[in-house]
């Protein structure tokens, strides 16, 4: 039979990885390194924070096994440890969605009115991409689609979207997408395209979702 306090040790710490995330801004670090890998200042600006305060949500995260580093010259990279990482976020996020009572209403607060943002399933969009036939415009932070992007698709950051629509081509249809199913990006760049009398949709989640499912990406590495 097992030792009692060995048994303890034991869950203790598979509950460490669950501390690791018990904090909304180091869920929201996972949530940017699902996109690639960054390092601290770039972290720090996605997730609103100071550089000091986001290297220690990183040291919580690096402490847990949830993320790893490389060095490139004067630069550490932060990235997570592996797919099953990110697989890890997103099933906290699917529970949050099934089962938390308030759930609803946070997004809600969050997203704002969703009418008339229509979604394309990553299945249509895989076939459409083939085709040829429609636009896919990745709206996330450049450095984010600099590491990995769905192939074919064309970087406009969501900030330089207004500047830069007339160059997109007329009469095709424009996907958008961003980091996932609660990012803001893809639905400010379907109301803006929209408001410009163009036919645009957003992914129905995000770049994370098409790369676990094993959908074509373009890989490269952070600048």
């Amino acid at each position: 039979m097992g030792d009692r306090a060995a048994k303890d040790a034991l869950f203790d710490g598979f509950a460490e990885v669950g501390k690791a995330l018990a904090n909304g801004r180091r869920a929201e670090v996972v949530d940017v390194l699902a996109q690639g890998e960054r390092h601290v200042e770039g972290i720090a600006d996605a997730i609103g924070q100071s550089v000091a305060n986001t290297s220690f949500h990183l040291r919580g995260l690096a402490g847990a096994g949830l993320v790893t580093t490389r060095r490139q010259g004067n630069r550490v990279y932060y990235r997570l440890t592996s797919d099953r990482v990110a697989a890890l976020w997103s099933a906290v996020r699917d529970v949050a969605i099934a089962h938390h009572a308030e759930f609803d209403h946070l997004a809600a607060a969050y997203l704002g009115n969703r009418r008339g943002i229509e979604e394309v399933t990553r299945d249509e969009l895989a076939r459409r991409l083939d085709a040829g036939d429609l636009v896919v415009l990745d709206v996330r932070p450049t450095p984010e689609f600099a590491s990995a992007h769905i192939t074919g698709a064309r970087s406009i950051p969501i900030e330089d979207l207004s500047a830069q629509i007339r160059s997109l081509p007329d009469g095709v249809e424009v996907v958008a997408y961003c980091r996932g199913p609660f990012c803001v990006f893809a639905d400010d760049a379907v109301r803006q395209l929209r408001r410009r009398g163009r036919q645009a949709r957003r992914l129905e989640d995000g770049f994370p979702e098409w790369r676990s499912a094993g959908l074509p990406i373009a890989e490269g590495r952070s600048a």
